[in-house]
């Protein structure tokens, strides 16, 4: 174990409302690509934004999520890094096979991914699920990892609460995917409800009305199963043997598991540092995109 480096964020604020906002609202001046390829037979899709002689960073979404996620942050990244965002396997847009999907799978989808655009060694990036796929890729593949951001992480502790309230928020709303459902999902995901834009919503939405997420939901929890949880949790002396330069972001209003993992694997992993951002919940990159920005292109080019 080492000591470790904490600073923090200011609070998030929210000004007036003075214009609608999007998620294209991010976009608009990016020159960036979507599109859908093949990985290990599995139609998964991406966007891609930055020269591809760049560095490369890979951005890995969180629980039922999407490439969008990281719609606040790509701009900024892509100056200085090639930027590739996926939609994890059975999430979004992409396939969904009729398997369940543990965390060897999305390890092995990402480092396809990588493959795919011939990618040796990435920096990852990834929130809760994101960034435990981004753990265990640094522990079972280190020779492919660059640093690491590690935001909201899971993959180190499991309460039988919050697999219960994940499993309950997202059964509903898959079974019932109304605007209101699926809005509570995101009560739980972004504090300020100014930031809960209606783009994600409706995205989310589009996403839980698919046929093929519905038949597929209890593939992509079976991770809030308890066996299946213990089996793919990284144990603390794994955790202790990531060589990865870690950044931990640390988000101040979200579930206390999550800040209790983040506080602890940032004090496990040898070189690791902290990140606090005070005032966002469970999705502080897209909460907080400046602060974020800023920390994580500092980590990055240190």
């Amino acid at each position: 174990m080492s000591e470790t480096t904490t600073v923090s964020a200011p609070e998030a604020t929210t000004g007036p409302e003075t214009a609608y906002r999007s998620i294209w609202g991010f976009l608009r001046e990016l020159e960036f690509r979507q599109g859908f390829i093949d990985v290990g037979g599995v139609r998964t899709r991406y966007a891609e934004a930055g020269s591809p002689d760049l560095p490369t960073a890979i951005l890995l979404h969180g629980t039922g999520g999407h490439w969008e996620t990281f719609a606040p942050n790509l701009a900024a990244l892509s100056r200085h890094y090639h930027c590739i965002a996926i939609d994890m396997v059975g999430n979004g847009f992409s396939e969904k096979p009729d398997y369940d999907y543990e965390i060897p799978v999305y390890v092995q989808q990402a480092l396809g991914v990588l493959d795919h655009f011939g990618v040796e060694r990435a920096h990852f990036i990834g929130m809760s699920l994101g960034a435990w796929v981004c753990a265990a890729t640094a522990v079972t593949h280190p020779e492919r990892v660059d640093k690491v951001i590690l935001m909201s992480p899971a993959g180190l502790i499991a309460t039988a609460s919050n697999m219960a309230r994940i499993r309950a928020e997202r059964t509903a709303a898959v079974n019932n995917p109304t605007w209101e459902s699926i809005h509570k999902v995101f009560a739980h995901l972004i504090a300020d409800e100014a930031n809960r834009l209606p783009d994600l919503i409706a995205l989310r939405q589009a996403i839980y009305q698919r046929d093929d997420t519905r038949e597929t939901i209890e593939r992509l929890l079976i991770l809030q199963d308890a066996d299946a949880r213990d089996r793919n949790l990284i144990p603390e002396e794994k955790w202790a043997a990531i060589q990865a330069p870690t950044l931990v972001i640390a988000a101040g209003k979200d579930h206390s598991e999550y800040m209790s993992t983040a506080n602890t694997v940032a004090r496990l992993i040898p070189n690791a540092e902290v990140f606090e951002m005070p005032g966002v919940a469970h999705w502080p990159h897209f909460e907080d995109a400046t602060s974020f920005n800023r920390a994580a292109l500092d980590f990055l080019a240190r």
